[in-house]
């Protein structure tokens, strides 16, 4: 019985899901996840418009994971204690880089999934949202403060620096220390300043 198109797409999808996993980006040829799909080296094409497509798919269900482990993670980001909801992010978008790394990669190659049509941003939008919350309720109110998205973008950048220079074994090597937790709450307190007090944020909301 044929499949489904829904069906071919995931299995090219879970194909690609697993080849990443093993191999790492660059591995991500057409040919090779028609092969591991049990798909014709064509049939990709009747299913993706474009390589790229099909590899925005792909990072697409990274960042549907990570907005899942986010959620369990941070719980409601409008709850108390928004700082420590700050850190367990923190921690987790350090952890899941670790864990994953050809899908952190392929997450953030926007040179290999621009213009894929395949709507990354909205997949991508709700976990800078939740950042965005969280900073804005953690940190302490003073004038010429940037708004909250910019602070969020500019921690983002700060904790992907630090994950992407961790994995390569730079900051070990220049730092001189095995533990990530002091780098983390770094650049959060470096961003944000000393922590707002609980009942203080509450306010906020």
């Amino acid at each position: 019985m044929a499949q489904s198109d829904g069906a071919v797409q995931a299995r090219l999808v879970r194909a690609g899901l697993d080849l990443l996993a093993e191999e790492g980006v660059e591995a991500l040829s057409l040919r090779e996840i028609a092969r591991r799909a049990g798909v014709s080296h064509g049939a990709p094409r009747r299913y993706f418009p474009t390589h790229r497509a099909l590899l925005a798919a792909i990072a697409a269900e990274g960042y549907r994971e990570l907005g899942r482990r986010v959620a369990e993670a941070v719980g409601d980001p409008a709850g108390p204690d928004p700082s420590a909801r700050l850190l367990a992010l923190g921690r987790l978008y350090l952890e899941f880089a670790r864990t994953n790394r050809g899908m952190f990669e392929l997450m953030f190659r926007h040179d290999l999934l621009r213009g894929n049509g395949i709507g990354l941003r909205e997949a991508s939008r709700p976990l800078f949202e939740v950042l965005v919350e969280l900073v804005a309720r953690a940190r302490p109110e003073r004038d010429g403060a940037p708004p909250p998205a910019v602070a969020a973008g500019a921690l983002w950048a700060n904790l992907h620096g630090i994950a992407q220079l961790w994995q390569w074994g730079s900051l070990q090597m220049t730092v001189g220390t095995g533990e990530v937790e002091p780098l983390l709450r770094a650049a959060i307190d470096a961003h944000l300043g000393p922590p707002v007090p609980a009942e203080t944020a509450a306010r906020r909301h």
